[in-house]
Protein backbone atom coordinates (compact mmCIF):
# COMPACT_ATOMS: atom_id res chain seq x y z
CA UNK A 1 0.00 0.00 0.00
CA UNK A 2 2.48 2.26 1.09
CA UNK A 3 4.39 1.89 -2.30
CA UNK A 4 1.61 2.55 -4.20
CA UNK A 5 0.75 5.77 -2.48
CA UNK A 6 4.56 6.43 -3.15
CA UNK A 7 4.19 5.96 -6.85
CA UNK A 8 0.63 8.33 -6.64
CA UNK A 9 2.49 10.95 -5.39
CA UNK A 10 5.75 10.50 -7.72
CA UNK A 11 3.14 10.35 -10.58
CA UNK A 12 1.37 13.90 -9.49
CA UNK A 13 4.51 15.51 -9.21
CA UNK A 14 5.52 14.37 -12.77
CA UNK A 15 2.08 15.26 -14.11
CA UNK A 16 2.54 18.88 -13.25
CA UNK A 17 5.49 19.16 -15.06
CA UNK A 18 3.19 18.52 -18.09
CA UNK A 19 0.86 21.05 -16.51
CA UNK A 20 3.74 23.66 -15.80
CA UNK A 21 4.82 23.41 -19.77
CA UNK A 22 0.93 23.42 -21.07
CA UNK A 23 -0.31 26.41 -18.86
CA UNK A 24 3.09 28.42 -19.53
CA UNK A 25 3.09 28.17 -22.61
CA UNK A 26 -0.45 26.93 -24.41
CA UNK A 27 -2.09 29.25 -21.98
CA UNK A 28 -0.04 31.40 -21.55
CA UNK A 29 1.93 33.09 -24.46
CA UNK A 30 -0.09 31.44 -27.16
CA UNK A 31 -3.58 32.84 -25.73
CA UNK A 32 -1.71 36.54 -26.21
CA UNK A 33 -3.79 38.03 -23.26
CA UNK A 34 -6.96 36.23 -23.98
CA UNK A 35 -7.38 34.78 -20.51
CA UNK A 36 -6.76 35.92 -16.82
CA UNK A 37 -4.05 33.60 -16.45
CA UNK A 38 -2.13 34.93 -20.01
CA UNK A 39 -2.87 38.65 -18.98
CA UNK A 40 -0.82 38.11 -15.30
CA UNK A 41 1.78 36.06 -17.60
CA UNK A 42 2.50 38.53 -20.06
CA UNK A 43 2.76 41.77 -17.07
CA UNK A 44 5.12 39.26 -15.43
CA UNK A 45 7.33 38.83 -18.89
CA UNK A 46 6.51 43.20 -18.79
CA UNK A 47 8.07 43.34 -15.23
CA UNK A 48 10.08 40.92 -14.27
CA UNK A 49 9.45 40.94 -10.62
CA UNK A 50 5.53 41.51 -10.99
CA UNK A 51 4.00 37.74 -9.62
CA UNK A 52 0.30 37.30 -8.93
CA UNK A 53 -0.85 37.34 -5.87
CA UNK A 54 -0.58 35.10 -3.06
CA UNK A 55 -4.52 34.81 -2.72
CA UNK A 56 -4.74 34.14 -6.72
CA UNK A 57 -1.95 31.26 -6.45
CA UNK A 58 -4.09 29.79 -3.53
CA UNK A 59 -7.28 30.06 -5.45
CA UNK A 60 -5.73 27.99 -8.44
CA UNK A 61 -4.41 25.58 -6.43
CA UNK A 62 -7.72 25.36 -4.66
CA UNK A 63 -9.44 25.03 -8.62
CA UNK A 64 -6.78 22.37 -9.70
CA UNK A 65 -7.72 20.06 -6.58
CA UNK A 66 -10.95 20.39 -7.29
CA UNK A 67 -10.40 19.27 -11.00
CA UNK A 68 -7.46 16.88 -10.06
CA UNK A 69 -8.94 15.41 -7.42
CA UNK A 70 -12.50 13.83 -8.27
CA UNK A 71 -10.60 12.62 -11.67
CA UNK A 72 -7.63 10.96 -9.75
CA UNK A 73 -10.31 9.23 -6.97
CA UNK A 74 -12.64 7.55 -9.71
CA UNK A 75 -9.09 6.39 -11.82
CA UNK A 76 -6.78 5.53 -8.87
CA UNK A 77 -9.52 5.16 -5.58
CA UNK A 78 -9.78 7.46 -2.53
CA UNK A 79 -5.97 6.50 -1.23
CA UNK A 80 -4.11 6.78 -4.68
CA UNK A 81 -6.10 9.54 -5.80
CA UNK A 82 -5.59 11.24 -2.68
CA UNK A 83 -1.76 11.03 -2.88
CA UNK A 84 -1.35 12.09 -6.77
CA UNK A 85 -3.56 14.82 -6.01
CA UNK A 86 -0.88 16.11 -3.22
CA UNK A 87 1.85 15.49 -5.63
CA UNK A 88 0.41 17.46 -8.14
CA UNK A 89 -0.35 20.24 -6.06
CA UNK A 90 2.57 20.11 -3.89
CA UNK A 91 5.12 20.38 -7.17
CA UNK A 92 2.24 23.68 -7.98
CA UNK A 93 3.49 25.13 -4.80
CA UNK A 94 7.51 23.94 -5.37
CA UNK A 95 7.13 25.68 -8.96
CA UNK A 96 5.92 28.86 -7.63
CA UNK A 97 9.08 29.59 -5.00
CA UNK A 98 11.31 28.36 -7.34
CA UNK A 99 10.47 30.21 -9.90
CA UNK A 100 9.99 33.19 -7.49
CA UNK A 101 13.19 32.71 -6.28
CA UNK A 102 15.08 32.41 -9.85
CA UNK A 103 13.91 35.96 -9.94
CA UNK A 104 14.81 37.46 -6.33
CA UNK A 105 17.54 35.76 -5.92
CA UNK A 106 21.42 33.89 -6.22
CA UNK A 107 21.65 30.59 -7.63
CA UNK A 108 22.77 27.84 -5.39
CA UNK A 109 24.44 24.78 -7.15
CA UNK A 110 24.40 23.55 -10.40
CA UNK A 111 20.49 23.23 -10.72
CA UNK A 112 20.05 26.51 -9.46
CA UNK A 113 21.98 27.95 -12.07
CA UNK A 114 20.76 26.21 -14.84
CA UNK A 115 16.87 27.40 -13.70
CA UNK A 116 18.19 30.57 -14.40
CA UNK A 117 19.73 30.59 -17.45
CA UNK A 118 17.14 28.46 -18.98
CA UNK A 119 14.28 30.66 -17.27
CA UNK A 120 16.34 33.96 -18.62
CA UNK A 121 16.67 32.99 -21.69
CA UNK A 122 12.77 32.38 -22.36
CA UNK A 123 12.38 35.83 -20.77
CA UNK A 124 15.07 38.25 -22.25
CA UNK A 125 16.41 35.69 -25.64
CA UNK A 126 13.68 33.87 -27.44
CA UNK A 127 9.54 33.81 -24.93
CA UNK A 128 9.07 31.10 -27.44
CA UNK A 129 11.53 28.70 -26.10
CA UNK A 130 12.19 26.92 -22.60
CA UNK A 131 8.85 27.36 -21.24
CA UNK A 132 9.28 24.73 -18.37
CA UNK A 133 10.63 26.24 -15.69
CA UNK A 134 11.28 23.51 -13.69
CA UNK A 135 12.79 20.93 -15.90
CA UNK A 136 13.24 21.09 -19.85
CA UNK A 137 11.29 17.55 -20.58
CA UNK A 138 8.34 18.91 -22.32
CA UNK A 139 10.09 21.60 -24.16
CA UNK A 140 12.13 19.19 -25.63
CA UNK A 141 9.19 16.97 -26.19
CA UNK A 142 7.60 19.16 -27.71
CA UNK A 143 11.14 21.03 -29.64
CA UNK A 144 10.72 24.54 -27.67
CA UNK A 145 13.80 23.60 -25.75
CA UNK A 146 16.87 26.03 -26.51
CA UNK A 147 20.36 23.93 -26.04
CA UNK A 148 22.59 25.45 -23.34
CA UNK A 149 24.33 27.92 -25.59
CA UNK A 150 27.99 28.82 -24.69
CA UNK A 151 27.34 32.87 -24.96
CA UNK A 152 25.93 34.19 -22.16
CA UNK A 153 22.17 35.33 -21.68
CA UNK A 154 21.69 39.26 -22.28
CA UNK A 155 19.24 41.02 -20.06
CA UNK A 156 18.19 44.55 -20.41
CA UNK A 157 19.68 46.74 -18.05
CA UNK A 158 16.65 47.93 -16.80
CA UNK A 159 15.50 44.47 -15.97
CA UNK A 160 18.47 43.13 -14.07
CA UNK A 161 18.16 41.46 -10.50
CA UNK A 162 19.58 42.37 -7.44
CA UNK A 163 21.42 39.79 -7.23
CA UNK A 164 23.06 39.51 -10.54
CA UNK A 165 24.59 43.01 -9.99
CA UNK A 166 26.85 44.57 -7.84
CA UNK A 167 26.19 48.09 -6.47
CA UNK A 168 27.28 50.03 -9.23
CA UNK A 169 25.36 48.33 -11.65
CA UNK A 170 27.50 45.62 -13.20
CA UNK A 171 27.35 42.08 -13.37
CA UNK A 172 28.71 40.32 -10.64
CA UNK A 173 32.14 38.48 -11.11
CA UNK A 174 30.41 35.30 -11.00
CA UNK A 175 27.67 35.51 -13.10
CA UNK A 176 30.13 37.07 -16.12
CA UNK A 177 30.17 33.49 -18.03
CA UNK A 178 26.39 33.20 -18.03
CA UNK A 179 24.79 36.76 -18.26
CA UNK A 180 25.43 40.30 -19.90
CA UNK A 181 23.74 43.46 -19.74
CA UNK A 182 22.53 45.23 -23.11
CA UNK A 183 21.08 48.66 -22.60
CA UNK A 184 22.66 52.00 -22.24
CA UNK A 185 23.49 53.07 -18.61
CA UNK A 186 21.43 55.06 -16.91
Amino acid sequence: MLGTLAIATLAGVLTWSFAEYALHNWYGHLAKGKNEFSREHLLHHARYLYFASTRKKAITAGAAMVVVAPLAVLIAGVAAGVAYSIGFVSMYVVYEWLHRRSHTHAPIGPYGRWLRRHHFYHHFGNPKHNHGVTSPVWDIVFRTHTWNRPEPVRIPRQMAMMWLVDESGAIKPRYQSDYVLSGRAA
